[in-house]
């Protein structure tokens, strides 16, 4: 009897053990967490819970490993576990900007509730077909950097990391060029994992109004089919009624068209170099939690954790679907001919949306004296806006059998590499008949943005020649379901192509 009551005992400790797993967050409103403080939660998360396993996957700039964290129901731990058991891989970022850190301190509330007895009761009802992937903080450095004051007018937490890693590079920018270790760490994981879904969570900044919660989705005019009808009408609909029935009701981001959000939104149009753009080209549905810094931070991170969950009921009721999308979506890149590589928006072609703003009203500054925008919150408003949510391509390119990539641009090569790129090498010296391009004229940026002259409005010449290349170099075929990616890289009129981004500023 006494060696039973021994083993009870020690069942019910390791329990209270289990969910003694508070956050900073829970303990204090205003506070989020340390870098320290969220890696080794979820190390005790992995330690106590086998639904969860914690891995070291990459450099970062600052020294510290680049951690993710899976979570399987099943216990499925590599991506072939997770595929060949028809799972949806869910893949979510955090911290990219750790200044806006309320995804952060959500996520990791997020993941405890997923395994932790009681809540599991529950929660596992969402992770029948679904394996999490999360990056808990991406940029180290900004995120040990801590101040209280870069984020003006930003209503907590009491602390917070720094926008820019190390090198004052803005992570976020990043991912086609992968100038950082995080970039490249980030590319290895996303590229090991090929996620069907990704979130990346941020807090916003700009002009006021009564959302707590908007939203940055992968642009549909960008987006392979069927992914692009499925996200616009089946998916956002969900997500923003979903969101509206827990008192959470949620918008488009808000990127004006002018001074103010009454004149209308633009979709916002994100390029490769941005987390949701990159994953785009990869045929993987991506969103941008945008909550807004003039909300508490109390308010903004719960946004996030329902945010979080409205998605994975989503993604788990719907996982055949999102699944057999994403297949067609890469059958069909591999075998269309032409590609968008630079877009623009139409302006003449608007969506009605109804949006929930304050007015736009003028007052004094205290300090210039001069006439400053305000948004009056005792004057709400409710009405119809244009939502601008149309880009059309400006460049079309019919892609070709092949690109050549001599081997002396082995910078180049080790990116396509990186990103899943299949290269075949001639095996013996070879004359090929080939159309090359010569750059007739381009604008540089100055001065240099992220570390980078970036080149833009890009005129070519083409000519048809023979062409002498050697054992060695590489040649890449486009019939793969990353062309997407190498049509946007390799030809140099694509808006973040190698040779916008200076990676072949040699030849001029």
């Amino acid at each position: 009897m006494m060696k039973f009551s021994i083993v009870i005992l020690i069942v019910i400790i390791n329990l209270l053990n289990a969910q003694d797993m508070t956050t900073p967050f829970e303990k204090d409103k205003l506070t989020s967490t340390t870098y320290d403080e969220c890696i080794a939660f979820y190390k005790e998360l992995d330690e106590k819970f086998g639904t969860v396993k914690m891995v070291e996957a990459g450099e970062t700039d600052i020294g510290r490993p680049l951690h993710v964290v899976i979570i399987s129901k099943d216990g499925f731990f590599t991506p072939e576990e997770a595929h060949n058991n028809g799972k949806v891989v869910l893949f979510i970022n955090n911290g990219i900007h750790p200044g806006e850190p309320d995804g952060v301190d959500a996520c990791m509330m997020f993941a405890r509730n997923l395994v932790r007895p009681g809540d599991a009761d529950i929660w596992h009802n969402y992770m029948d077909n679904v394996v999490i992937v999360i990056i808990p903080i991406y940029n180290a450095d900004g995120s040990i950097n801590r101040n209280n004051f870069t984020r003006a007018n930003q209503i907590g937490p009491k602390e917070y990391g720094f926008r820019a890693n190390s090198e004052n590079r803005d992570l976020n920018r990043d991912f086609i060029k992968c100038d950082t270790k995080n970039a490249r760490s980030f590319v290895q994981i996303f590229q090991k994992w090929k996620p069907e879904l990704f979130i990346d969570t941020h807090t916003s900044d700009g002009a006021d109004y009564q959302y707590i919660m908007t939203y940055i989705a992968t642009q549909h005019n960008k987006l392979q089919q069927p992914l692009a009808d499925y996200m616009t009408q089946q998916m956002i609909p969900f997500l923003e009624q979903d969101m509206k029935n827990k008192q959470f009701e949620m918008c488009p981001y808000v990127y004006p068209l002018l001074s103010t959000p009454d004149s209308g939104i633009v979709e916002f149009p994100e390029t490769p170099r941005y987390s949701t753009g990159y994953a785009s080209l990869f045929n993987t549905i991506g969103f941008v939690t945008e909550t807004h810094m003039l909300k508490t931070h109390e308010q903004r991170v719960n946004s996030q954790l329902h945010f979080l969950i409205s998605f994975l009921t989503f993604a788990n009721s719907n996982y055949k679907t999102i699944i057999e999308n994403k297949k067609q979506a890469d059958e069909n890149t591999k075998n269309k001919t032409e590609f968008g590589i630079s877009w623009q928006l139409d302006s003449f072609y608007t969506t009605p949306i109804i949006f929930k703003g304050y007015e736009a009203k003028y007052k004094p500054s205290s300090i210039t004296g001069f006439e400053r925008l305000y948004y009056d919150r005792n004057s709400p408003y409710e009405k119809q806006i244009p939502f601008y949510n149309k880009y059309i391509p400006a460049v079309i390119i019919t892609k070709p059998a092949a690109y050549v990539v001599p081997q002396a641009w082995w910078q180049v090569i080790e990116l396509l590499k990186l990103n899943g790129v299949d290269m075949q090498r001639l095996n013996e010296d070879k004359s090929i008949d080939a159309e090359s391009y010569y750059i007739e004229k381009f604008d540089s940026r100055n001065p240099p943005y992220e570390g980078h002259y970036l080149h833009s409005n890009v005129q070519l010449r083409k000519v048809t020649q023979t062409r002498k290349f050697y054992k060695g170099d590489y040649i890449v075929y486009t019939n793969q379901t990353c062309n997407n990616f190498i049509m946007n890289v390799l030809e140099p009129q694509g808006v973040d192509s190698y040779f916008a981004w200076n990676f072949f500023d040699a030849i001029l």
